[in-house]
């Protein structure tokens, strides 16, 4: 009977949801682009600024599925239309059909694209050896309505990646003029330091040309700080030079924090729960001295992002011509329903538009299995204990966890910092690419 009445109070908890999409779709394919498109922040704040802001008056409608019997293959598609249906606007469909070689690693891989549209089909390929650091792809238009470029007929590329150091080049082989090479580029990180250098000829007409026409090149500087873990803040800053013409300034920081729940119908030992809260900032100014009209030589966008627990997610960007304001409702079901509604103010006619999104996906699941003591399974709902806690700093409750120092093995996949197990670097804020398996620290950790 002692024990009964003597039995100690559950330690407090936190709960730390999953969170809406991590990694991003785009992290699937960033070996068929340059690492300079993808480095210095840029995939982060083009889901920032993009994912689950519908175009005005339109709809979208993806669906993203996995065979139970064989996780190697899965399908994505899309529907996409004007609520309006006028006759100028159709209706477009597209697919990806994919497979890819090691479930963890989604770096070696082919797929299949269809559309209703050009091109009609389309195949990409893609390898790479992360012991060599060496990788090759390609992207082939199968079919098409009307090839206009060389690059309509392939485009096939080669590269290396290592913790600090990245360089490729890409070319068309069965392009009737000699343009070799289509695009190269070569990123370099020191510390928290990223430079880089992309070359594109556009401008020119013999190689001499092109070459000193520093209109064909751009470069860029980036520092950025954190673990690339959703669990651990980070922020990149970037200035870059594009096409020696635009001159682009860009922020973008990644926040966790925590609350206190006041939800009666949660339990009394759950005192607080994590929140996410991401900011970006783009500043984009022409500098090659063309009269253009003050709306295009410079523009700039602003955007925020707050996901409130696992199922709601707000955002909102604002920007000299539009804002916009979306917020998103996440199932997590088996598969999972996400719906989101988009509000977009154009500044220049004063009006508002609404535009529709539905998600069905069975790709990226949040199974969160038993972990290390500060994630422990809580109850069914994929929320989970934080037994490591400092919590009466005032009046808010503090996780402590294993995460501060850089321990992320026992961390459920979807927290852990892309590039530190088993996962290539996709958003590219802090290493250029690390070996699945490689189980070392990031810098300063």
């Amino acid at each position: 009977m002692g024990n009964f009445f003597d039995k100690e109070p559950p330690p407090p908890m936190v709960l730390v949801p999953p969170l809406f999409d991590f990694p991003p779709l785009a992290a699937r394919t960033r070996m068929v682009e340059s690492s300079y498109n993808l480095l210095f922040g840029k995939l982060a704040l083009k889901c920032l600024f993009e994912d689950y802001f519908e175009e005005a008056q339109h709809f979208r409608t993806m669906i993203m599925l996995k065979p139970i019997d064989d996780p190697h293959v899965d399908l994505v598609a899309t529907v996409s239309g004007p609520l309006d249906h006028k006759p100028e606007k159709s209706i477009v469909g597209n697919a990806f059909f994919r497979w890819q070689r090691d479930i963890d690693d989604p770096h070696t891989f082919v797929d299949l694209y269809v559309s209703s549209s050009d091109p009609v089909l389309q195949m990409r390929s893609c390898f790479f050896d992360p012991k060599l650091g060496i990788g090759g792809f390609g992207v082939f238009p199968l079919l098409m309505r009307k090839r206009v470029s060389s690059q309509d007929y392939g485009v096939v590329g080669l590269r290396y990646g290592s913790r600090n150091f990245s360089f490729g080049a890409t070319c068309m082989p069965f392009s009737l003029r000699d343009e070799f090479p289509k695009s190269a580029w070569l990123v370099s990180k020191v510390g928290r330091v990223i430079a880089g250098l992309q070359y594109e000829p556009d401008y020119g007409s013999k190689d001499s040309a092109k070459y000193r026409n520093l209109k064909n090149w751009s470069g860029a500087i980036g520092y950025g700080a954190g673990s690339g873990s959703p669990l651990s803040p980070s922020f990149n800053f970037c200035l870059e030079l594009a096409k020696s013409s635009q001159f682009i300034a860009s922020f973008y920081q990644h926040a966790v924090v925590q609350r206190r729940v006041k939800n009666p119908l949660e339990e009394s030992e759950v005192v607080g729960i994590t929140n996410y809260i991401d900011f970006g900032f783009e500043l984009q100014t022409s500098i090659d001295g063309e009269e253009t009209s003050m709306m295009h030589d410079s523009t700039f966008q602003i955007g925020a992002s707050w996901q409130a627990n696992k199922n709601f997610l707000l955002k909102g960007k604002v920007g000299p011509l539009s804002s916009s304001g979306t917020c998103a409702f996440k199932s997590w079901w088996k598969p999972s329903f996400t719906l989101s509604i988009s509000a977009t103010r154009d500044h220049t006619v004063g009006n508002t538009a609404y535009g529709f999104g539905l998600r069905v996906e069975h790709l990226r699941e949040a199974s969160y299995e038993r972990a290390d003591p500060n994630f422990v399974m809580l109850t069914p709902n994929k929320e989970h204990l934080a037994e490591g806690i400092v919590w009466k700093i005032g009046k808010r409750p503090m996780l402590e966890s294993d995460v501060n120092a850089g321990n992320f093995d026992a961390v459920p996949r979807e927290l852990r910092p892309l590039g530190n197990k088993n996962v290539i670097d996709a958003l590219g804020d802090l290493k250029l690419g690390c070996a699945p398996g490689d189980d070392r620290r990031p810098p300063g950790r």
